[in-house]
């Protein structure tokens, strides 16, 4: 089987999107198929290319039998609604001129952003090809949910693009029940239509090991309960909110470590200085190897969220990281992510934005005990991978 699997990151970028496809991509070669990606030069979130690369007009290159596809885009940081449209635009231009020559069964275009989805229709219209539209976030909704554009008349336009994309997809492949219930409803696609996988984790590169020494001592922090977010920086993540709960705790042997970038990392730094926060710190982006290094150090993985209802259909991917690795988890998500703490007993869980409820959650997690192996068991990325895999051979 022959599958083009069209995404705007991708390794060595380290955001759960890139790493999804990566480790998928990986598990579709090792089962026989015949993996084609295309994408862009490496350069989430902080909008430069990544050492090593350049943004050139095509580029290819081979990662784990994948056949990487590289092509020119106008890049910018993860910030800014305009210039964010002309990146994503240019994107889908690029990407539907390269796929036409690759020969393929299959052809895949994940999102949020839906117009690497409008590229997926366009080369399953001149290929004759059927395409499969992964819904990784129900775009645009969460645009609005994090404050970055308005209703307008240009959202309405994304809303009757994405009913639209939904439609003329031969499959969809989303990330959460809460997804599939919502395109079920609002937009009456069929049930049999859709396909929920989840995100997992790669058991093989992250397992409970002990904490590595010598991190905790170039950070200094011996004795401390480290409560650690290691991810992106953004408007969704109301990582303000986490610094200002830790004023609230800076007489205690509680220490905060933020390690990340994204678009609100500047002004972060600067709520911090302003705060003289001495229980914080806060480190750049790391590879995927170094992320279970600094994992390994936490006492509890924190995983936050703005308050919306909009992230009640959310389940972001780091919380199978840490449960791979046995790191209680203290979730400010609500709705399906809160379920799945809850039901398979891997942390606790406060109001989104709520500092009171956080502060007993992280008093009451040093009393509780925690159990892994069921969530790791039903959340095994090589499984999903091949489920999924399963699917569309379909």
């Amino acid at each position: 089987m022959r599958i083009l699997f069209l995404t705007d990151n991708f390794p060595p970028e380290v955001n759960a999107p890139a790493t999804r496809t990566y480790e998928h991509c990986k598990e579709w070669v090792k089962q026989g198929a015949e993996v084609t990606v295309i994408t862009c030069a490496p350069n989430f979130p902080e909008g430069k290319v990544y050492a090593g690369y350049s943004n050139k007009w095509r580029q290819r290159e081979t990662i784990d039998g994948i056949q990487v596809i590289r092509v020119w885009t106008y890049i910018s940081a993860n910030e800014g609604f305009v210039k964010r449209i002309i990146d994503y635009q240019s994107f889908m231009f690029a990407a539907c001129f390269a796929g036409l020559p690759v020969k393929t069964d299959l052809i895949i275009a994940t999102s949020p952003q839906f117009f690497t989805a409008i590229a997926g229709r366009w080369l399953s219209f001149w290929k004759r090809t059927p395409w499969v539209m992964e819904v990784r976030d129900l775009w645009p909704e969460s645009i609005t949910a994090v404050g970055a554009a308005k209703r307008s008349l240009i959202i309405r336009y994304f809303e009757w693009l994405e009913k639209r994309m939904y439609n003329k997809a031969h499959k969809l492949v989303v990330v959460t029940d809460a997804f599939a219930q919502t395109i079920i409803e609002k937009h009456k696609i069929s049930p049999d239509k859709i396909a929920v996988i989840k995100n997992g984790a790669n058991l093989d590169l992250f397992k409970p090991q002990s904490k590595n020494t010598e991190l905790v001592s170039k950070l200094g922090l011996q004795n401390k309960i480290v409560i650690g977010y290691i991810g992106t920086h953004g408007m969704a993540h109301a990582l303000d909110f986490v610094l200002k709960t830790a004023k609230q705790l800076e007489h205690t042997n509680y220490h905060f470590l933020l390690i990340g970038a994204g678009a609100k990392r500047k002004e972060l730094l600067e709520l911090k200085d302003t705060l003289a926060l001495s229980n914080v710190t806060m480190l750049e982006s790391v590879s995927k190897q170094e992320v279970k290094e600094y994992i390994s150090i936490l006492d509890i993985g924190l995983v936050n969220l703005k308050k919306s209802d909009t992230f009640k259909s959310v389940i972001p991917s780091k919380i199978f990281e840490l449960a791979a690795m046995h790191k209680p988890i203290l979730l400010g998500v609500e709705g399906e992510s809160a379920a799945i703490i809850n039901n398979y007993g891997v942390g606790l869980t406060f109001e989104p934005e709520n500092s009171a409820d956080l502060i007993n959650c992280l008093h009451a997690m040093q009393t509780k005990a925690f159990k892994f192996d069921e969530l790791l068991h039903d959340f095994d990325r090589r499984n999903l991978a091949i489920k999924m895999l399963n699917f569309l051979k379909e």
